[in-house]
């Protein structure tokens, strides 16, 4: 393993997991956790030399104050360290999907196995996965409330929403609502890929990969990777550990996320210079 990573994944420039309060997902889901040779026992799907694109699916046209499809681009290929492709947009209203009105939100949702079925029929022959992306609301099942993404692995397709992360989805507004929204839209996508990688919930550090229970959790997450995790997706794509912090930091600076910025230059920091 080159210097560069060794000291990347040096735990002593990340913060452990918070204790559990009673509302969050670790004292709701316990969790054994998932470690190193616990991952490469699962046997994940591995990026190929043909099957190494990542493809954004919007399934409605995006519009402010969504998150721009160009944004999720950018920050989806820093992350991973691989192409993206956005497809042009779906139309879910005449694309057969199931769909409902909440009786709690009044708000409409579509039915996850409907878009999977029709992503798994779509997937194109370079794609290392397909990911359905909306601002409609989501439910996986008739018996339940909602569901803020599903995936199958095997099938290399999985759909997520943003809709949940938009302060009006709750009848509230935010002077920042546009910035906030592509923040958690950005670190909602990079966790639930992640799990497309075969990356289970963190339970060690402060990480993206960590399980979540409701927004507020959601939103204490930090954008990145804890050195656990991070070292499984460095296994997965052999990525140069520098340039993709680099990348990163640049789409960071260029969207505001100057916090998550200011980390990745202490992160930087840490490896030695020729």
């Amino acid at each position: 393993m080159p210097q560069s990573i060794r000291a990347l994944l040096n735990a002593n420039g990340f913060d452990p997991i918070n204790v559990p309060g009673p509302q969050d997902w670790l004292a709701n889901h316990p969790e054994p956790g998932q470690t190193f040779q616990q991952f490469l026992d699962s046997h994940p799907n591995r990026p190929e030399q043909i099957r190494r694109t990542i493809y954004l699916q919007p399934l409605e046209r995006f519009s402010a104050p969504g998150p721009s499809l160009r944004d999720l681009k950018k920050w989806t290929e820093a992350f991973f360290a691989m192409p993206v492709h956005v497809r042009e947009e779906i139309d879910y209203r005449t694309a057969g999907i199931t769909s409902r009105i909440n009786s709690s939100s009044g708000k409409r949702q579509l039915l996850t196995a409907d878009i999977l079925h029709l992503l798994s029929t779509q997937l194109p022959g370079d794609a290392y996965c397909l990911l359905g992306i909306t601002m409609q609301d989501l439910y996986p099942d008739p018996s339940w409330n909602f569901v803020f993404g599903e995936a199958s692995l095997r099938d290399r397709v999985g759909v997520y929403s943003f809709a949940r992360y938009d302060p009006l989805f709750y009848g509230e507004d935010s002077s920042d609502r546009g910035q906030l929204i592509l923040r958690r839209s950005c670190k909602v996508l990079a966790h639930e890929t992640g799990h497309m990688f075969g990356i289970a919930h963190c339970i060690y550090f402060r990480c993206i990969m960590n399980g979540s229970n409701h927004l507020a959790e959601s939103d204490a997450r930090p954008p990145h990777l804890c050195p656990v995790d991070l070292r499984k997706l460095y296994w997965s794509i052999s990525f140069d550990p520098i340039s993709r912090y680099a990348h990163l930091r640049e789409f960071c600076r260029e969207v505001g996320f100057n916090d998550e910025a200011q980390w990745i230059d202490t992160q930087l920091t840490r490896v030695p210079q020729s």
